[in-house]
């Protein structure tokens, strides 16, 4: 164990971390330099196109006479929980600055993690081969945040190489040997995957004991008991050993079929072992939206995928509902939009299936006038307004990071979002931290693009939810074709629901194809119809093949088709494209 350090990367989102990581892969001879590429870590297809890491990634490095157990991990908000997971299996972090950005939102938010798990953080500014990095002024920052001496911060570039085996000699000096409380297997699943042959793989962290191939373990949480078929490292392909001791970190195969016998911050320990590893706080999801097969006959199968993306991504939740108008279904809760982008992407890719997704929208808590308070997910679930007393809406505790000279734009575009001012700090001359209350679901629409357009970009934000507030608000119904498309449906301020309603049907009017009859947006609160726009119907020269002749044959002609649309008008059926409810997040 004295020669075991367990350590993951924390940065903001493209400060560098997967650079790091492919350096010090290549540092220690873990890939060889024929099998190197960019993002070595990032196993999926998304996060080599995004240029972002979605999942965290252990992998073990042999260095000199030690082992290191590196866990790669994400920068972006919405995959926070990744990082607390990999946070909990490790005894250091090494904080990454970029040189040319600073210290940022997620820095900060990913800072507090570590801390409040007493792990040794080892700062580093990276990226300082490039022409505008200001290594002494993210070196002031760093002392200010973390309260460390200048000379304590590492300098390196992750992309030239340029001091990064420093930093494998400082991992080794600084990061803390782990302390093993008694000799009982206790290992806590950090991870875990699904294989078609072997079932559910866990990736453990070792607290106490080993474990072998044959050994008998118990899932505690389930009480499950089975036999370990394999055992292995990551490096970063599976690599089978014979034993996993203490402090090392690895993978589990011990043929669970059911993935929900195999879960993230479960512990698997020795058949002696009464007590478990205290695992994970059990993550709130924040956003909602509703999965539906676009093929009614591919509900089992969306079942299916759902439960295997669960044992890949613990923030996951759902639930079966239906609808009269999509079928059956899953309502399905995420940490943010793009947690929802990636999944539903990720259900396109692996699984091959086309869906229909709602409107994302956040938890409310309504208050009846008779009976108990009712949570509901989507605007459509909302009781009749008669009934209902009052609304609350989920609000958020918000930093903004940013250069002071675009906090006058932040401060109209978070007026705009209504957003509640607290207070600014300075992190020095000329970078400030705007501190903001406002409604989860302003933020859950294009805020964040808005965000880096009003502040050419260099804006960074992190969130966190901190209660409810009654709040004056309604539901806005769009009817399409005089049908009430409750999909569409959303909550909004009482006072904004004029300006909404206008902007929602012209916006739906671009997106919404036009038909062989005229199609009527209509947006509408209480039965009351508040905005309006018509898509003109496809127009069809049905005189065309009439050559000369009496007028009152293309009159005839005309007079049918005229008779045709209107009893379309009255029985056809309107197909909403997926874009429009998407459209209807933006402002």
């Amino acid at each position: 164990m004295k020669n075991i350090r367990n350590f993951c990367i924390i940065a903001h989102i493209d400060h560098g971390k997967s650079t790091l990581a492919d350096r010090l892969l290549e540092l220690t001879g873990t890939v060889e330099k024929r099998e190197m590429r960019e993002q070595v870590l990032d196993q999926m297809d998304l996060e080599r196109e995004r240029g972002i890491t979605i999942k965290l990634q252990p992998v073990r490095l042999d260095y000199k006479d030690y082992i290191l157990n590196l866990i790669d991990t994400p920068g972006h908000v919405d995959f926070a929980y990744e990082v607390s997971r990999s946070i909990a299996a490790c005894e250091g972090a090494l904080l990454l600055v970029d040189a040319t950005k600073g210290v940022q939102a997620q820095t900060i938010a990913n800072l507090y993690l570590a801390m409040e798990h007493d792990l040794e953080v080892v700062p580093i500014i990276n990226k300082i081969d490039l022409e505008n990095a200001d290594v002494e002024r993210v070196s002031n920052e760093i002392v200010k945040l973390l309260g460390c001496k200048e000379d304590e911060i590492l300098k390196i570039s992750a992309k030239t190489g340029e001091g990064v085996e420093q930093v494998l000699e400082k991992i080794i000096e600084k990061i803390p040997v782990s302390k093993e409380k008694d000799d009982k297997m206790r290992a806590l699943i950090f991870d875990s995957v699904f294989s078609e042959y072997q079932g559910a793989i866990a990736y453990v962290r070792i607290f106490s004991g080993e474990v072998k191939k044959g050994d008998m373990v118990r899932f505690m949480a389930t009480g499950n008991e089975s036999e370990v078929l394999e055992i292995g490292v990551l490096k970063p392909e599976p690599k089978k050993v014979e034993r996993l001791g203490a402090g090392e970190v690895g993978y589990i195969v011990a043929g669970l079929k059911d993935v929900s016998e195999c879960r993230v911050g479960d512990t698997i320990a020795s058949l002696d072992v009464e007590k478990s590893l205290s695992g994970y706080k059990e993550i709130k999801p924040v956003v909602f939206a509703s999965f539906y097969p676009e093929n009614a006959d591919d509900f089992p199968e969306l079942s299916d995928s759902l439960a295997k993306l669960k044992l890949n991504d613990a923030a996951l939740s759902y639930q079966p509902e239906s609808s009269k108008a999509l079928g059956r279904g899953f309502r399905c809760g995420f940490l943010g939009l793009l947690h929802l982008e990636i999944i539903s992407e990720r259900l396109k890719r692996e699984f091959k299936l086309n869906l229909i997704i709602t409107v994302p929208s956040v938890a409310y808590k309504i208050g009846m006038k008779v009976g108990e308070k009712k949570i509901i997910y989507s605007a459509a679930d909302l009781p009749d307004m008669s009934l209902v007393e009052n609304i609350a809406e989920p609000w958020v505790r918000m930093d903004i990071i940013s250069p002071a000279s675009y906090v006058g734009k932040l401060m109209e575009l978070m007026q705009y979002y209504r957003g509640e001012y607290k207070n600014t700090e300075y992190l020095d001359e000329t970078r400030s931290i705007l501190h903001y209350d406002v409604p989860l679901a302003e933020v859950i629409t294009d805020f964040y693009d808005k965000l880096k357009s009003v502040s050419s970009g260099y804006a960074s934000v992190n969130y966190d939810i901190f209660g409810y507030r009654v709040m004056d608000l309604v539901r806005l119904d769009v009817l399409v074709a005089e049908d009430n498309v409750l999909a569409l449906s959303r909550i909004v301020p009482k006072e904004k629901v004029y300006k909404e309603g206008r902007s929602l049907v012209k916006k739906l009017k671009e997106v919404i194809p036009s038909q062989s009859f005229q199609v009527s947006l209509q947006a509408a609160v209480g039965g009351k119809i508040i905005a309006r726009e018509d898509i003109r119907a496809l127009r069809k020269d049905v005189t065309a093949k009439l050559y000369g002749g009496d007028v009152t044959r293309k009159r005839k002609l005309l007079e049918k088709q005229k008779k045709g649309k209107k009893k379309m008008k009255g029985m056809g059926k309107v197909k909403i494209p997926q874009e429009a409810f998407l459209e209807v997040l933006k402002k």
